[in-house]
């Protein structure tokens, strides 16, 4: 009987070990911010205010992390409303025929320390393209209601007119190259 119960116990754990842990997006601590080059001389930064995104995985380092995300387009914000609406329209991002940007991984990979390699598959408009982000993950924590948090800082940069955002194709007024940067907080799901 003690080692039915002893063999019960190994088993339980084997598979608590090997059990998948997903975690949501918080909103109210995450922030998706972009910063492209006006006119070769100064810089506008940007925001979108609605985005949803998981992470999934099982192993404690996170290698084996498959991560989706979702930004919704109508959200954006770079403090001017009539720029705002411009990027709305077909000029830009199409608002009206493709609402959402997404993204949806293909590996996360650790590079040393708290350094790793997210690669995966970004959809913005009618075209997706593969995208390496720059990652740190800034650990876990417990907040004052005992949820389990875990915190990433992503970057990369991505040229705007390989996903059919061809206004100003010389880039001399608004640069090719957009710098993305997402600062993300995600609580463990329950």
């Amino acid at each position: 009987m003690k080692k039915l119960l002893l063999l019960l116990v190994a088993f339980t754990a084997g598979i608590a070990s090997f059990a998948q842990t997903t975690w949501k997006v918080d909103p109210m601590h995450s922030f998706v911010n972009f910063s492209v080059k006006h006119m070769g001389i100064s810089f506008v930064d940007g925001s979108f205010k609605k985005f949803d995104g998981t992470v999934a995985a099982s192993k404690a380092d996170l290698s084996d992390a498959k991560i989706n995300f979702t930004v919704d387009v109508n959200s954006i914000n770079t403090g001017v409303e009539m720029r705002d609406g411009h990027l709305k329209t077909d000029d830009f991002f199409n608002a009206a025929s493709f609402p959402e940007m997404k993204f949806e991984s293909t590996a996360f990979k650790k590079l040393s320390g708290n350094k790793y390699e997210l690669s995966g598959k970004l959809t913005i408009r009618d075209v997706t393209k593969a995208v390496k982000f720059d990652v740190v993950y800034g650990g876990t924590a417990k907040d004052q209601q005992g949820n389990t948090k875990a915190g990433f800082q992503a970057t990369t940069t991505i040229n705007r007119l390989d996903y059919n955002i061809k206004y100003d194709p010389t880039g001399a007024g608004i640069a090719k190259d957009i710098a993305i940067r997402l600062n993300l907080e995600f609580a463990e799901a329950k």
